[in-house]
């Protein structure tokens, strides 16, 4: 089944977004990934089949070995879900996860450990990335010599906006921006080593954070092909923008039309529809271990 759209009747919507919906559940959240795939920031019309069921499942996966940390998962287990999201088990089921109600910090908390999107073009602009220096003559797509965390605002529509170190203090204060670049750098780089013995590299990351109960918790999802570039370690090569397991592939393919990125996206191709439905599903078998439910 592919989920394009989602509404549970009887059951209140709060925000529908490039890709999730969230229902309110009284105490907790519902959050249904949908099959949606964004690009240029532009929802494009074609479903991506499994695509959300992939985004669950992967966040769910890197919940349970990131156990060191909070998060906000409650359960992804249709059996436990309530009985008034019985009537939609065909919809739900797979994708959809219920999690606890936070405050989610006003920062996206970005890692990178490779020169790739728009740390490439800030770098060739001036030698930075998001205030760090790097040395001269890096090609796109080298390894940092370390990991960097280059925040960045949340943006409703539109890209998000890089910001500097200073300012991610300014909005979230001190200590919360001390804790959550540490816990970012920590979380990409546990999550880079396990990847690459799967034979996948993880170029960047961004994770969000949120408050409940006065605790720091992980939200949203986890380390996926949506929020992480996933390149093919036997396939990398610097110099170049390498294949991906992510919806890079997509706007690879949207690059070569006469399009001008607004709305409305051109529809896409069967033959790209496929082979991004299967790269996402390979991304999860390979690191996970195991096939996808649903």
């Amino acid at each position: 089944m592919h989920l394009l759209h989602c509404d549970l009747p009887g059951i209140r919507k709060l925000r529908s977004g490039k890709v999730r919906e969230v229902f309110d559940l009284g105490e907790t959240l519902l959050f249904v990934a949908t099959d949606r795939i964004s690009a240029f920031d532009c929802i494009l019309p074609n479903p991506i089949p499994h695509k959300g069921e992939v985004l669950t499942q992967l966040s769910s996966f890197w919940f349970d070995r990131f156990d060191f940390l909070p998060n906000h998962r409650v359960t992804t287990r249709f059996e436990e879900f309530p009985q008034s999201l019985a009537p939609f088990r065909s919809e739900l089921e797979g994708r959809s996860m219920i999690v606890a109600k936070a405050q989610p910090l006003a920062i996206e908390c970005v890692a990178r450990g490779y020169l790739a999107g728009s740390g490439w073009k800030e770098y060739r602009e001036n030698g930075t990335v998001c205030g760090h220096r790097l040395p001269p003559g890096l090609q796109q797509a080298d390894r940092l010599p370390e990991p960097i965390f280059t925040p960045a605002t949340k943006a409703e529509t539109g890209h998000d906006i890089n910001i500097t170190w200073d300012q991610c203090r300014a909005i979230v204060g001190d200590d919360v921006a001390e804790a959550v670049r540490e816990l970012t750098l920590r979380l990409y780089k546990e999550g880079c080593a396990y990847a690459a013995q799967r034979g996948i590299i993880i170029a960047d990351t961004k994770f969000e954070f949120g408050i409940a109960d006065g605790k720091l918790l992980l939200i949203d999802e986890c380390l996926t092909p949506d929020s992480s570039r996933f390149w093919p370690a036997d396939l990398y090569r610097p110099g170049g923008s390498p294949p991906s397991f992510d919806k890079q592939f997509v706007r690879d393919y949207l690059e070569t039309l006469d399009w001008d990125k607004t709305p409305p996206a051109p529809s896409l191709p069967q033959e790209i529809i496929t082979r991004t439905s299967e790269k996402y599903r390979e991304a999860f078998e390979r690191l996970t271990g195991r096939p996808l439910h649903g």
